[in-house]
């Protein structure tokens, strides 16, 4: 009996030190009013909100992200190099796979739906009526569109 406490207090201790580093390395969010949101990055379109959550989108590693889209927020089709896990959160959005838009062949996820979008697969989104959604991702974040000059990040350069 002594052996598995003494065993297990040596375990608890050692676990401290882990605890510690990745409170370093993550952050905790513990309600909506703890994200702190900005403007996108500039491969997305303009008029979305953009939150980081955990991770860096720049960096190699596990990233978490929020976007928060307006009624009628559009993204053109484009690609990732890394697959997407996308979970809405709130409000809906339509998705459709393929290199131009068809408003037919999109699929409409509702707060709770989530999706993968795997690497380099071709895709476009939308929100008729403004959603909030999350995604996880391997870094770094990257979007490649299909039509180049869909890209927003081409407009803000000019």
């Amino acid at each position: 009996m002594k052996y598995m406490l003494a065993t297990t207090l040596v375990v608890a201790s050692l676990g401290i030190p882990v605890l510690a580093a990745a409170d370093a390395e993550h952050k905790m969010v513990t309600g909506s009013a703890a994200v702190k949101w900005g403007a996108p990055p500039p491969g997305l379109p303009a008029g979305a909100k953009f939150a980081v959550i955990d991770g860096d989108p720049a960096a190699t590693g596990p990233v978490t992200v929020r976007l928060q889209m307006p009624a009628g927020y559009k993204i053109a089709p484009h690609w990732h190099p890394s697959d997407e896990h996308v979970t809405v959160l709130s409000g809906s959005i339509a998705l459709g796979m393929g290199d131009a838009p068809d408003a037919a062949h999109m699929t409409t996820l509702r707060a709770g739906g989530y999706v993968v979008a795997p690497a380099k697969m071709h895709h476009y989104a939308s929100s008729k009526n403004g959603a909030t959604i999350q995604i996880h991702l391997m870094g770094p974040f990257g979007i490649t569109y299909v039509n180049p000059a869909d890209d927003p990040s081409h407009a803000a350069a000019k």
